[in-house]
């Protein structure tokens, strides 16, 4: 297994990244912008929370700050950031914009490219699958069925429910732990860096994905490599010379 990223290299340097996992036994995925485009969502949610609060003045965040400050990072970690004088406010005001995402989803998630291929794959095979992620429990559950994927993980894995959230490694740690499966036959997909970083320090190859975040950003995470969406050939060669071991 390598862990030098190469979110740049071709598909031949990427066919050996996941080939030391075989046998197989699981594939853990992260839910925001990993099987779902949701970051322009939550974005749009948290600017109009602030705007309504005059977080900022009043002045609406930018898509830069998102990125920077909130993307990825869990609600408690948010609120901190954004009100540090006054987390209750902070964590009350996260409420709300879930709500306000929550109504988004409903009209406008949609899955990433490739998903459903790649989870016939995974069926196909008879591997395990868990869903582990940092959104609230409501999210989470939203998320996952509008996608149609509720029957398709064996377990959804919550930040909240861990000692730590990601970037700590404790959500992939208990997910293994959950499903009976090791470390050196699983790998991760995941879209942001504290995703990839919680994945990597769980001693796991993590495939990143590049759905919003900038690839350098992901690439000093320490994906194993990098892909578009799950249609990507490096992907695709990435697995079949996994099938082959």
């Amino acid at each position: 297994m390598t862990s030098t990223p190469c979110g740049e290299k071709s598909v031949e340097s990427c066919k050996s990244s996941l080939a030391a996992l075989a046998p197989l036994q699981a594939v853990l995925f992260d839910v925001d912008g990993t099987l779902c485009d949701s970051d322009p969502l939550h974005y749009h949610a948290f600017r109009e929370m602030l705007q309504e609060i005059g977080f900022n003045g009043g002045v609406p965040i930018t898509e830069e700050f998102y990125m920077e400050n909130i993307s990825g990072k869990h609600n408690d970690d948010i609120a901190v950031l954004l009100f540090p004088d006054d987390v209750q406010r902070g964590l009350k005001s996260t409420d709300d914009k879930e709500t306000i995402f929550r109504r988004l989803a409903e009209e406008q998630l949609k899955a990433v490219n490739g998903l459903y291929k790649v989870k016939k794959w995974i069926e196909d095979r008879g591997l395990k699958r868990a869903a582990v992620t940092n959104a609230p429990k409501p999210n989470a559950e939203l998320m996952i069925s509008k996608l149609g994927l509720s029957d398709f993980f064996d377990a959804v894995i919550l930040g909240s429910d861990c000692d730590h959230a990601k970037p700590y490694p404790d959500p992939y740690l208990k997910a293994l732990e959950v499903l009976h499966v090791t470390k050196d036959h699983t790998f991760v997909f995941e879209d942001s860096v504290s995703g990839i970083k919680a994945g990597v320090a769980a001693g796991m190859p993590v495939v990143g994905i590049t759905t919003r975040n900038p690839e350098h950003s992901l690439i000093e995470a320490r994906p194993a490599f990098l892909v578009k969406d799950y249609d990507d050939p490096k992907l695709w060669a990435a697995l079949e010379e996994l099938d082959k071991k």
